[in-house]
């Protein structure tokens, strides 16, 4: 037991106000570039980059986080940005599809998807992209089950899954090279 005097670390939480259709500034850095949007507090990550920050890569599929065309990856870890408060995303980095390539260079997900002719309608492929990228960096590709299982949370309405696996394998196996 601490002894007396000794101050225990006690969290601060802030907390703020916002009147009911008022708009609070917030900041976020995506794709390695710093923006400040002035947001309600209800707005979604997914909303401010497709409406706010006018980067329409990221998909709005379901709105509920069950399809997975909304993933992006925030400090490198993917979520589902329709499930993500703008305001939530401050001091994180967010990278979206438009953010993988390097100039002309394809992201090597990106060049396997081609590859494997992975698109099909391509609603979804922005998510599916983002999500691989994120099993892969996670060890989650070393086999074809294991790829279908750390992507099943990404739905295809074309029903590509083979080729979506079998680019998400060949990227994996080149990534090791």
């Amino acid at each position: 037991m601490a002894g007396a005097g000794a101050a225990e670390a006690t969290p601060v939480l802030r907390s703020f106000t916002v009147p009911a259709g008022a708009s609070t500034e917030v900041a976020l850095s995506v794709n390695g570039q710093r923006h400040v949007v002035a947001v309600e507090p209800r707005v979604t990550l997914l909303d401010a980059l497709r409406e706010r920050l006018r980067l329409t890569g990221t998909k709005k599929g379901c709105d509920r986080g069950e399809c997975g065309a909304c993933t992006v990856l925030v400090d490198g870890e993917r979520i589902k940005s329709c499930l993500t408060l703008a305001v939530m995303a401050q001091d994180v980095e967010v990278t979206t599809i438009e953010g993988l390539a390097r100039g002309e260079d394809l992201h090597p997900v990106q060049e396997a998807f081609i590859r494997h002719d992975a698109f099909q309608c391509g609603a979804c492929t922005p998510g599916q992209i983002m999500s691989a990228v994120a099993c892969i960096n996670e060890g989650h590709a070393g086999s074809d089950a294991q790829i279908r299982e750390w992507m099943s949370g990404n739905l295809c309405r074309c029903a590509a899954y083979q080729n979506i696996v079998a680019a998400v394998a060949d990227a994996a196996h080149g990534s090791r090279r």
